[in-house]
């Protein structure tokens, strides 16, 4: 007489049922579709950032030539305003002067530079003109405004100590040229004891209004 095989069942865990695993089965679907989804949406931002850097890229070149045209255009400013002391004001600005009881027998049209010991600029005059008496430093502008005036008289700050080096003692006076002048501009040049170089046609004129005491550097 043969034994009886015993027959074991597969163990299912308790309360496990076919509903249950394939809730399980679905939920995982689930949220292997939602990272998926995640996935293609980071990488999708990756993308939009990555045409986001190449577009500020390309907008940085763009500036970067713009400033360049930019730094072109000043220095040719800079030396249109070198051409307006050399051509306009120059010729006739020892006449001027002149006029006004001025002998003056040298003029430096081009620009004067002042260094220091270590040979670095420290300030440029567009105009310098003198005799034996007076040195008279002038600032070209083609629109002078207020800040001029400050810049300029620390120009003449420079000029005076920088002759005191070489013990000259000769007075030192400053005078700006414009195109245009506003007129709170020109009183505010005048009571800063400056020269005021203005245009008149074709030529410049000095404006002495009455009471005007020039001031010594």
């Amino acid at each position: 007489m043969s034994e009886a095989v015993n027959e074991r069942p597969i163990p299912t865990g308790e309360g496990l049922t076919f509903e249950k695993v394939w809730a399980m089965f679905q939920e995982t679907d689930r949220k292997m579709d939602r990272t998926d989804r995640q996935i293609e949406e980071t990488d999708r931002q990756i993308k939009e950032t990555e045409r986001n850097i190449d577009k500020v890229t390309r907008q940085m070149e763009k500036t970067d030539r713009k400033l360049d045209r930019l730094c072109e255009q000043m220095g040719g400013l800079h030396n249109s305003f070198g051409e307006l002391a050399e051509h306009l004001v120059a010729p006739g600005i020892v006449e001027r002067f002149n006029e006004i009881g001025f002998t003056f027998d040298e003029i430096a049209p081009h620009g004067k530079r002042i260094l220091d010991e270590k040979g670095k600029v420290k300030t440029e005059i567009d105009i310098l003109l003198e005799n034996g008496d007076f040195i008279v430093a002038v600032e070209v502008k083609s629109k002078p405004v207020v800040k001029d005036i400050e810049h300029h008289i620390r120009r003449l700050q420079i000029l005076r100590e920088h002759r005191n080096k070489h013990r000259d003692r000769r007075k030192v006076r400053g005078a700006i040229a414009g195109a245009v002048f506003l007129p709170e501009v020109k009183k505010a040049v005048l009571e800063a004891g400056l020269y005021v170089i203005e245009q008149s046609g074709d030529t410049m004129h000095i404006d002495l209004p009455d009471g005007f005491v020039a001031a010594d550097w």
